[in-house]
């Protein structure tokens, strides 16, 4: 057999040296074939082999060999181009060298004489590699190629037991050994061994001998692999020459189809010496690589019945969906490998099409990561009622813009001027940017949409809720003055409190946006469908801390001025706009937290909308509804007739201030000011120089039961029924009509009067005590006189007082 191969060989050599002088000789007229068809033709024959292959190997796990093993003398090795990388091997390797070392070095002549050196030798082989299971020694005739000795031992796999000499081999004396022997190849006495049988060394590397394919063991069905030596005696002789083979057990390896794991260079060739799989048959697999991935089943999820190794086997993945994509046949987390593989056959053999209609996974629906079947992941938007919600927020927000311009055009008004201009404007710009809001949680929220929306809701509420309590704070501080001066805090003081306040707002949306900048992130909502909503975390957590003390603080500015009297009533309808701010807000965030905390896009879309509206359209319907209904109806110029009643002189605005102190207009307003107390005391000297010339005129008879009559006071006179409300009424008319003869305004007389006789809420409460103090005076003339010296001292008090 070795003579005819090397025959076979050397005819090859010369008809291939042959071919290349013919062609060479004709270059010039044939072209050669392109270098992408010849890796073409080599992909081919690659995949042909690993695909013969695999069919051996599937053939060998299903017991299906019978008549190959039968042919082959009980075995069947693997396609020629197959490789197994044999480092994980070099052990048992170098051990087969070194004793064909000692077998050269000793002779054959020597080691056929003492037959008990090649029985230690071969046992010694075979004991000390793990993975052996048999090992044979066998001295040939070099001229004739016949068995002239052999020994041949075997024993368990797993290294269980002591070895055993095998009797009945193929390799009897006298014999020549058969060529199919997968291990055995004769060379006619060559030390190289060059046979299809054999794998190719590596190039790095320096053997002895070599590495047979990987063959499968019908006797003992094991997979093996054989490393095979020719020992050539050392005197270059005819004569006699040793073969020595040693078996390895490779059952328990793996065959792979699934792609090889990415790594780095070097971990990679760590990873071919010690992984348990062979790397020839890794990404030979048959799954859709565009739908599925293929996940390799490891020999510890089969059982193969047929006592073959279970990591040997055709098939052993499942194709499993990519992410993104499910199955059909949602019972099985994936396709099974060997119904792929066969699939796979029968459409390259045009039998059947099921391979590309049964074994390719679907796509999921939008926005699904993972899904079991077409079903929506992903919430709908209900667009037309989303616009209508942005259109009346739009609309909102252009109004207050409006509003603006409408206040500027009318801000020389009364009910403008003395309400400062300047926060009315500050607080209608917040508004507007609380409306925008809505525009930026329209769409499908990402991350410049949350940075918007963050800004928007915060930096709105902050501006318009800063310009109304600072107008509060302002009524706070001078309705608490308890001095006579008049505490006077200019647009521009507030301004300056202001700045801070918004500065500090501006830093902190700053640095959150530039250090951890709002993302938008999946929910779920009560149906398990998924959409966007921005983050939440301690930045929003702080930032709503912050913005509850400062609503605190709000409504204890608001509580301390609820008795505070104001011109056009703005003190208490901030102080409701304030309130309502803060309880919109905290029974929007229970509503979020408690009622809906798994609200779809649509429901929280509404419920911002709702917040919106409730919180900043009321605001601005409170602040400024009124002044535009008086301005519509032509009183805008006019000072409010019931704050006048009740004491609220022109000084007064929303505090007391005054019509906006740093103008121009300061001189108006002080001459106004001047001009009602100058009126005011003109009428209250008025009054007293006409009780002292009716008390003192002797030219004048008094009057029997009036109110100057000496006579009246008595207890059986009957002007001591006279009520003093009466009295208090012609005195009150008295100074009245004296006051408009001078020429005073009816404001001013009506001031006159609120200040000598007061009237109203806080009067009731007087005329209680003046009836219970009459009641004593009927029963005792001294306590009478004492009662009126009390109503004397209580009459001059100032229509200006404030509650």
């Amino acid at each position: 057999m070795g003579e005819s191969w090397l025959s076979v060989l050397l005819a090859a050599t010369l008809t291939t040296m042959t071919m290349t002088a013919v062609t060479k000789a004709d270059l010039s007229s044939t072209p050669s074939p392109s270098p992408s068809i010849a890796r073409d033709d080599i992909v081919d024959a690659k995949r042909a082999a690993i695909e013969e292959a695999l069919d051996v190997i599937q053939a060998a796990s299903t017991g299906s060999l019978g008549e190959v093993c039968v042919s082959t003398a009980g075995f069947k090795s693997l396609p020629a181009g197959v490789t197994l990388d044999p480092r994980r091997y070099d052990t048992a390797r170098q051990k087969a060298d070194m004793t064909a070392m000692m077998l050269q070095n000793l002779g054959a002549t020597e080691a056929m004489r003492r037959n008990a050196l090649l029985d230690a030798l071969t046992k010694s082989l075979l004991v000390s590699v793990d993975d052996a299971v048999e090992a044979r020694v066998i001295a040939l005739n070099a001229t004739t190629g016949t068995v002239i000795t052999a020994v041949w031992l075997k024993r368990s796999p797993g290294s269980v037991g002591e070895p055993s000499k095998v009797e009945s081999h193929a390799v009897q004396p006298g014999s020549r050994p058969d060529p199919s022997l997968p291990w055995f190849e004769n060379a006619g006495g060559s030390a190289g061994l060059r046979s299809p049988k054999f794998m190719q060394s590596p190039p790095i590397e320096s053997y002895r001998g070599w590495w047979t394919i990987p063959y499968f063991s019908c006797k003992s069905r094991r997979w093996l692999i054989s490393y095979s030596v020719n020992v050539k005696s050392p005197d270059h002789r005819p004569g006699v020459r040793e073969f020595i083979s040693m078996d390895i057990d490779i059952n328990g390896l793996e065959v792979n189809q699934c792609d090889a794991p990415t790594q780095n260079r070097n971990d990679e060739q760590l990873e071919a010496v010690s992984s348990n799989q062979i790397a020839f048959f890794q990404g030979t697999h048959k799954c859709h690589t565009d739908t599925t991935q293929c996940v390799y089943q490891g020999p510890e999820s089969r059982v193969n019945g047929n006592r073959v190794g279970a990591g040997w086997a055709k098939g052993a993945y499942i194709c499993k969906c990519r992410q993104g994509f499910y199955s059909v046949n949602h019972h099985r987390p994936g396709f099974d490998g060997f119904l792929v593989e066969a699939a796979w056959k029968e459409m390259r053999e045009n039998k059947s099409d099921s391979y590309e209609e049964q074994f390719r996974c679907l796509r999921c629906a939008p926005g699904c990561a993972r899904c079991k079947g077409p079903e929506p992941c992903l919430a709908t938007y209900n667009w037309p009622f989303r616009i209508s919600l942005l259109a009346v927020s739009i609309f909102c927000a252009f109004g207050t813009i409006v509003l603006v311009a409408y206040m500027y055009q009318h801000r020389k008004l009364k009910v403008f001027k003395v309400a400062s201009p300047i926060f009315l404007s500050i607080t209608l710009l917040g508004c507007a940017l609380m409306y925008l809001e809505m525009a930026a949680i329209f769409p499908v929220l990402d991350m410049y949409s949350c940075i918007a929306t963050k800004w928007t809701r915060h930096m709105g509420f902050c501006v318009s809720y800063t310009a109304l309590l600072m107008k509060t704070w302002r009524v706070s501080l001078t309705y608490r003055v308890k001095s006579a001066h008049k505490v006077k805090l200019t647009d521009k003081q507030l301004l300056q409190w202001m700045v801070p306040i918004l500065l500090v707002m501006l830093i902190y949306l700053g640095t959150w946006t530039v250090s951890a900048p709002p993302y938008a992130e999946v929910i779920t909502d009560n149906h398990d469908l998924k959409f966007y909503q921005c983050s939440y975390n301690w930045w929003d957590h702080s930032l709503a801390i912050g913005e509850i003390l400062f609503l605190a603080w709000g409504i204890k500015v608001c509580y301390n001025v609820r008795n505070a009297e104001s011109l056009f009533n703005e003190a208490r309808l901030i102080s409701y706009a304030i309130y309502n701010i803060a309880a919109v807000n905290i029974t929007m965030i229970a509503i979020h937290l408690f009622i809906f905390p798994r609200a779809g896009p649509d429901i929280k879309y509404l419920l911002g909308f709702l917040r919106t509206q409730l919180s900043t359209s009321v605001t601005v319907f409170l602040v400024f509804g009124p002044k535009v209904i008086r301005v519509l109806r032509g009183q805008g110029d006019q000072w409010d007739s019931r704050a006048r009643a009740r004491g609220v002189t022109a000084s007064f605005s929303l505090n007391g201030i005054g019509l906006v102190p740093e103008e121009t207009t300061d001189l108006y307003q002080e001459n106004e000011e001047l001009k009602e107390e100058i009126q005011k005391l003109a009428a209250r000297i008025e009054f007293m120089k006409i009780v002292h010339m009716e008390m003192h005129n002797r030219h004048i008879k008094p009057k029997m039961g009036g109110y100057f009559s000496t006579h009246g006071h008595g207890h059986g006179h009957p002007s001591a029924g006279q009520s003093p409300i009466a009295k208090s009424s012609t005195a009150s008319f008295i100074l009245k009509q004296t006051a408009v003869e001078r020429g005073a305004t009816a404001a001013a007389a009506a001031a006159v009067e609120d200040s000598t006789f007061p009237s109203g809420s806080l009067h009731r409460a007087r005329r209680s005590e003046m009836l219970r103090e009459r009641k004593a005076e009927r029963e005792r003339e001294r306590e009478k006189e004492r009662n009126k010296e009390k109503e004397q001292k209580e009459r001059p008090r100032s229509s200006g007082e404030k509650v």
